[in-house]
Formats: structure tokens, sequence, C-alpha cells
């Protein structure tokens, strides 16, 4: 593997994803050096000259490992297995391991023998729990709490690169996030995009709750800040919009941002909790009702980053994405 050596370069692992393809775009608009890594070269942008075809990171020899990052200032590593709605494999805790934590352990290593000065690794807010109490959001030293296999392997990723970045310059930022949205989401809220696009009534409008969200957009500019920022925001991090936001109240402002006003109705939680369990869905259900809010305090204070985009700009610009994907 041939690889073009610039300063400041920064790797990007899982360029080909939602929050990939936003972090190159951003960076090439701003004229940051970097070095995209995708699963292969099928991908939209993989025969851009710093674009490079990594089958699997968890396989990859230590040569193409060190390849990649030879010469880098920073990795940002976003490559991994995300939550799985419709899990098809029969050992799921494996391929999360794998993916998440084997991956990370091996590209922390090649990034201390390269003398990368900063390492960034996305995490999420599932890392502490399912669930965060009414006006208590989760906070950096909170114990984790992971409940499912994709948030321990989180955590163990966490772990792996705190440790090996231990006694070296290699700076380790885990950034834990909560729902990222933005043109190319997919998941659950792109779930709800096309729900409301289509008309479908949501019985969601008795739900009292909190979550924290963070527009894909406002997410580039945090990893730009963890770049930048001196010193570099060591250790573990939250990072979210400025305002949390209920879940009526988000399908509402989702339905404007679409021009078609979301039909909501007020079905009682206990009820919906009720549909959840006969149903076999309760942790779907769960993830409507219950409060869900971080602490994004200590990052702002490492790195002075504040949310620059408002919800309804980040919902402008997803709601033309999915107008536009709708119109093919």
């Amino acid at each position: 593997m041939r690889i073009v050596s610039e300063a400041g370069i920064v790797v990007v692992t899982g360029a080909g994803g939602f929050v990939g393809r936003a972090l190159v775009a951003h960076f090439a608009d701003r004229g940051r050096p970097f070095r995209a890594i995708v699963r292969g070269h099928g991908q939209r942008f993989a025969q851009e000259p710093n674009v490079y075809a990594v089958a699997d990171l968890a396989t990859a020899t230590d040569e193409a490992l060190d390849a990649i990052v030879s010469g880098a200032a920073a990795v940002v590593h976003l490559a991994g297995r995300a939550h799985v709605l419709r899990e098809t494999t029969d050992d799921p805790a494996s391929a999360y391991r794998s993916a998440n934590a084997a991956t990370t352990e091996r590209l922390a290593r090649a990034a201390v023998r390269a003398g990368v000065q900063r390492f960034i690794v996305a995490s999420t807010i599932k890392v502490n729990g399912e669930a965060s109490a009414h006006g208590r959001p989760f906070r950096p030293d909170d114990p984790p709490a992971p409940r499912d296999d994709y948030a321990r392997s989180k955590v163990h990723a966490e772990s792996i690169l705190a440790t090996l970045a231990a006694g070296t310059p290699m700076t380790p930022i885990v950034l834990r996030l909560p729902l990222v949205y933005g043109p190319g989401v997919k998941g659950n809220f792109a779930i709800l995009l096309d729900e409301i696009a289509r008309g479908r009534v949501l019985p969601i409008a008795a739900i009292r709750n909190q979550r924290s969200i963070l527009y894909v957009g406002n997410l580039v500019d945090a990893i730009d800040a963890a770049l930048d920022a001196t010193p570099a925001p060591s250790g573990v991090h939250f990072v979210a919009d400025g305002k949390s936001i209920a879940t009526p109240e988000l399908a509402r402002a989702a339905g404007a941002a679409l021009g078609t006003p979301a039909r909501l109705v007020a079905v009682p939680v206990m009820l919906l909790e009720l549909f959840g369990a006969l149903s076999g869905k309760t942790a779907t259900l769960r993830r409507l009702v219950d409060t869900l809010e971080v602490d994004a305090s200590t990052f702002v204070t490492a790195t002075g980053w504040r949310p620059r985009h408002s919800l309804a700009e980040g919902l402008a610009a997803t709601a033309a994405w999915w107008r536009m994907r709708h119109s093919l």
C-alpha cells in the first residue's frame, strides 16, 4: 500500500459511513489534510488519492496498519460495528468485540508506533446506560453501566485506548455521542422521518422525556475542536447539541422541516409500555419514552467548542437530503 504523506494529516477510519462522509467533506472544505480509510473501492469517493481501502481493520496486517498511520498527526477512529436493529449473526458479542474493541486495540498500537499525537475514538452514550435520571444528565466520571453487547464493546475499546496511550506521547480522546442525525442518517431517526412523511399517526404525544441529540454538522466541528485545542482534551467527554428535546417535540420539529406536520396522538405511556412488552419491542419503546441526557460541559471547557447549528438548521438539512433521496 503506497501512502501519500502530508504534514498534519488526520487519519479518518470509517470514512465511508454516515459521520465519516460528513467529516472528510468538512476537512476538505477547511483544507485540513486527511487520509480517509474505507472498506472497499466501491464507495463513492474511493478513487480519490487520499482514500485507501482496507477490507477489515480487525484482520489487516500490521504492515497495512502501520502504513495507514505513517506520518499522521492524529487518528479519528469512527469505524466499527454500530448498534444493529435487526441482528443477523449467531454471536453478536464476538462480532462487536472484533469490530469495536479489537480494531481499536490494533489501530491504537499502530498509532503509538507511528508517534501519532492524538487518537480520537467515537464512543456512545450507551456506555453509561439506556436512561438517565430526570434532571441529572450523565457525566464523564459516572461509572459505565452498559446494557448490551454493543455498549460493552465500546467500554472495552475505551479502556484499551487509555491503557495503550498511557506513558506515551499520544493523547487518548473519547467522545461519547448521543443520537447523531443529519443528511445520510439511518436507523430509528430515518424511520421516524419516513413515518412522518407518510402521514402515519404516531402515538407519542403523551411522552414527557428529554433526550440529548447531536447534529452531524456540530459533531464535525467538535472533532475539529478536539484536534486543535491546546492542551489536548484528554479522557472521556460527552458531546451534544445545546438543548435536549422531548420525543414529541422532535417529531413535530421534523415534520415542520419536511413540510408534513407530524400526526401525533396521546396514548398513555403505561399502555405504550404494555404494548412494547407484548410485542417484544420493549427496548425500542424505551428509547422513545425514557430520558437520556448528557452533560457536555467538560468538552466545552476543554476546547471552547459550542454547537454552531440549531435544531431547525440541522433538521432542515436532514429534510432536504430526505426529499432528494425520495425523489430519485
